[in-house]
């Protein structure tokens, strides 16, 4: 799920899971999503301005919404997991759905504590989810409610518990942008050497140039719920199509 075939000057795909395909339309109030994500392998970064769609997208392809048409499938050839099609009339909760998601607002289970939230991902299994907090720099944070954490916080258990879950798909909106420069750092290469290891195709909404390159990731621009350009780090900012490209790439060089 994520950037079409790369052209002769791409390095060759990662060996990782193949991502899957997603073409689907929504209509959410004055947004028009038709969106078509040609399924490769690897860490795709969806970048756009406010309003253009991207978290809209990531909330349609974790279940939240019901795209009008379309369809989506995580993993590719005999493999392929079919979550939407609407000619089939397949439709999957997102309960069902292989997908490890972490929104912006972090979707945290209030009373639980931190190492609980994590736990839920794991089937109640603690001390699998004390690890995950600790590798995550948020050991500490174990016996805290959410009500009690920072945003930066809240960030750490939210991403430590959909990492856990070892999804088929990683959805990340903007998972880094509430940290401070050290632990964003830290954290940053902690999701890159997850991501290169586990070989978890993931999409990751970021106004960062920064956890773009960190990433190795492909590059979707969406802009009024449709693709405006995509390709890899390189040629998207030598030759940026909008002036947001322009922009956020020259702020990240």
């Amino acid at each position: 799920m994520s950037a079409e075939s790369r052209s002769p000057r791409e390095a060759p795909a990662p060996a990782s899971t193949p991502a899957g395909s997603a073409r689907l339309r929504r209509q959410l109030g004055t947004l028009a999503l038709d969106v078509d994500l040609a399924g490769r392998r690897g860490v795709t970064a969806l970048v756009g301005p406010n309003g253009a769609g991207k978290t809209t997208l990531l909330r349609t392809l974790a279940g939240a919404h019901r795209p009008a048409s379309g369809r989506i499938v995580v993993g590719g050839g005999s493999t392929g997991d079919v979550l939407f099609d609407d000619v089939a009339g397949v439709n999957r909760p997102p309960e069902a759905r292989s997908v490890g998601y972490v929104p912006q607002g972090y979707g945290l289970f209030p009373h639980l504590s931190a190492l609980d939230n994590v736990a839920f991902a794991l089937a109640g299994e603690r001390g699998e989810a004390e690890r995950w907090l600790a590798r995550l720099g948020a050991g500490e944070l174990a016996p805290r409610r959410p009500s009690a954490l920072s945003g930066g916080e809240q960030q750490r258990v939210a991403l430590a518990r959909a990492l856990a879950r070892r999804p088929r798909l990683l959805l990340l909106d903007e998972p880094l942008a509430a940290l401070d420069v050290a632990a964003r750092r830290r954290v940053r290469q902690e999701l890159a050497g997850y991501l290169r290891d586990e070989g978890v195709p993931a999409i990751v909404v970021t106004h960062d140039a920064r956890d773009i390159r960190a990433l190795d990731a492909d590059v979707i621009v969406l802009e009024e719920g449709r693709v405006v350009q995509r390709g890899r780090y390189v040629e998207v900012a030598e030759a940026p199509a909008t002036e947001f490209v322009a922009e956020l790439f020259g702020d990240g060089a």
